[in-house]
């Protein structure tokens, strides 16, 4: 693809980031700056999405990332990205157990009563969707006492450390396959080792996993409308804080570095006979997870596993059960910078279509001559 220099563009590109820069800066609340902590805590599913899509799970650079892209959480996204491949890589973390999450948020759709009880947490799912106009002028008073009222009386102690796994009752049932003994140890690093079909289940699964939201969202909707046949129950969808384990630089044991705060969803489908297990049916199974709270993302990665696990086994009869189209598609970052490539100079390839067009013109017979 060609391109032209430019001469005299520098100084026009200067002033371009000097108007988003003024632009930033102009209307805000008596001359003061949006606070890092405010979007992380204030505008926590937009963070959310930046966390994840961006790949790197570091709040503070996700709010200041936000912050610079001015709420693009695409251009947030891939600042974080960048951000990430210049920083020196620790060893891989240990697989994660995410019965061990610190859950804030846990709920069923395939039962009614399960271990350890329904746990709604925060969720806009049994709100009215009306405009709250008293936000408009909120007071800080009003503000603070808000958060103030709703922790006065909690009690941490109340809440469980950990909470079973819904799956793990169907599979004692025999409803549900069992885990593979021979499953994948070391998950498909995508930041170290490029796509080649076919690909490996974790290797899919990584990839959406930083995928972008609502990419993910329009494939898996696809197979819910029809492109596809797969119309889970969600087993369970959990939100809350999982530790992670990193070997000691010295003595290789391994210890907790902290913890990072993800959504995980897992669903079942229609059952199909297990051939490794003498051809006795049992529900399929989808699993989605990533960075941040953001259900609709785990949900819909959810769905799309269990239509590319359909896809890889029979072969794909729609495009979301294809490997390659669902995840070579996802990926908002790459998206993005393809359709606004289009922005850049294209001045040498159009000249060229033009002189094509004309000369084609002139070939052409007339109106008349065709008479």
């Amino acid at each position: 693809m060609g391109y032209v220099a430019i001469k005299g563009g520098g100084q026009a590109i200067a002033g371009a980031d000097q108007v988003l820069e003024a632009l930033r800066c102009a209307e805000g609340e008596a001359g003061e700056s949006l606070a890092l902590s405010a979007i992380e805590n204030q505008l926590r599913y937009l963070h959310g999405r930046v966390l994840s899509e961006g790949g790197l799970y570091h709040p503070k650079l996700a709010s200041l990332a936000i912050k610079q892209m001015q709420g693009d959480t695409l251009e947030a996204a891939f600042a974080l990205r960048a951000y990430r491949s210049t920083r020196p890589r620790v060893p891989g973390p240990q697989l994660i157990d995410t019965r061990l999450m610190r859950v804030t948020r846990r709920i069923s759709s395939s039962f009614k009563d399960i271990p350890g009880g329904q746990r709604l947490g925060a969720t806009f799912d049994y709100a009215l969707r009306l405009m709250r106009m008293e936000l408009v002028d909120e007071s800080p008073e009003a503000f603070k006492a808000t958060a103030a009222r709703f922790f006065k009386d909690i009690d941490i102690a109340d809440i469980p450390d950990s909470f079973p796994k819904v799956l793990d009752n169907l599979r004692e049932e025999g409803l549900l396959a069992p885990t593979p003994a021979g499953r994948e140890q070391v998950a498909f690093d995508i930041t170290r080792e490029p796509l080649i079909f076919p690909v490996s289940r974790s290797a899919a699964l990584a990839t959406m996993a930083r995928a972008e939201t609502g990419s993910l969202l329009a494939i898996a909707y696809s197979n819910m409308r029809g492109y596809g046949d797969v119309h889970p129950t969600i087993a369970e969808v959990r939100v809350g804080y999982v530790p992670i384990m990193l070997p000691h630089p010295e003595t290789g044991e391994l210890i907790e570095a902290g913890e990072v705060l993800m959504t995980e969803c897992e669903v079942v489908a229609m059952y199909e006979a297990d051939e490794d297990d003498g051809g006795l049916p049992t529900f399929s199974l989808g699993y989605g997870a990533c960075l941040g709270h953001n259900e609709t993302k785990a949900i819909s990665m959810a769905i799309l596993d269990r239509s590319l696990q359909k896809g890889m086994k029979d072969g794909a009869s729609n495009p979301s059960e294809d490997p390659e189209f669902v995840l070579l598609h996802v990926d908002g970052i790459e998206s993005m910078g393809f359709a606004n490539h289009y922005k850049m100079p294209h001045y040498v390839t159009f000249q060229s279509d033009m002189d094509r067009l004309r000369a084609t013109q002139n070939k052409a017979p007339t109106q008349g001559d065709a008479s």
